[in-house]
């Protein structure tokens, strides 16, 4: 086994490093709100998740509910290590975890094998954060809303997990960068793996906030963009395999390797 990573649908991820075990902005069980209230959003979703086992770090990448979500994060041991943006680790801290590292933009941390690299994220309004994340078995960068830094340098990963679909609002205009983004980060990764994030799993949405929303995109159009990326092999200057996009299943494990 080398990186393998498993949906829950939302911004909640498990990522599996041979056996190194990182679980991101979870919502696994109850209702999601944003203030001031139900009326205005709220999402449920079809089924719970049970929380993974033998989980080694906790990584977040926002402080907002739908990736701290409380209900979810007062279901994991408290002494799990946490790494998040400012916001996040001041969220965990409240929450009770007894082991948080804060991270701006462009600090690292190492966990065992894996670097931690935080990187600029949304603006929501304060900048939250993207994460790189490097391991012997496996490399991919993370980021909920389609913004990518112009600081990270281009580099090949195995897998990058982002948003395909742009949300935005009347006035404030998009939110959520997926398609926007989606051509730069294949151009500065070159993934061999891309797993549409951030809009998936079987949610129901309801609230004032969702008869407002717009979208614009498509996970099929997202696909032939990905696979339109051809790549030169390394044997020599002729096009080589294209990446691929997976719209992930919540609950099922991919073997980004092997992809």
């Amino acid at each position: 086994m080398a990186l393998q990573a498993t949906y829950f649908g939302a911004n909640g991820w498990l990522f599996d490093f041979a056996g190194f075990r990182v679980l991101l902005d979870p919502w696994l069980t109850g209702p999601l709100e944003f203030p001031p209230g139900p009326w205005f959003f709220r999402a449920e979703l079809n089924q719970p998740w049970p929380v993974p086992e033998r989980l080694d770090l906790l990584l977040l990448t926002q402080g907002l509910p739908d990736h701290c979500h409380a209900p979810t994060l007062a279901l994991l041991d408290p002494s799990l290590p946490v790494v998040g943006s400012a916001s996040a680790a001041e969220r965990a801290r409240r929450l009770g975890f007894l082991s948080v590292t804060s991270l701006a933009p462009g600090e690292r941390h190492q966990a065992g094998e894996l670097t931690v690299t935080a990187s600029a994220g949304a603006p929501v309004p304060q900048v939250e954060n993207g994460y790189l994340l490097e391991h012997p078995k496996g490399s991919l960068y993370v980021e909920p809303h389609g913004y990518l830094s112009g600081d990270l340098p281009a580099q090949p990963l195995d897998a990058v997990v982002t948003p395909v679909l742009d949300l935005g609002l009347p006035l404030v205009g998009a939110f959520v960068k997926g398609m926007q983004v989606l051509p730069q980060v294949l151009e500065r990764f070159q993934p061999r793996v891309v797993l549409a994030s951030t809009t998936g799993g079987e949610v129901r949405y309801e609230g004032a906030l969702t008869r407002i929303l717009w979208q614009k995109g498509s996970v099929e159009l997202a696909a032939r963009m990905v696979e339109s990326r051809l790549e030169p092999s390394r044997a020599d200057s002729e096009p080589g395999p294209s990446s691929r996009l997976i719209d992930p299943v919540p609950g099922v494990s991919y073997d980004l390797m092997e992809a």
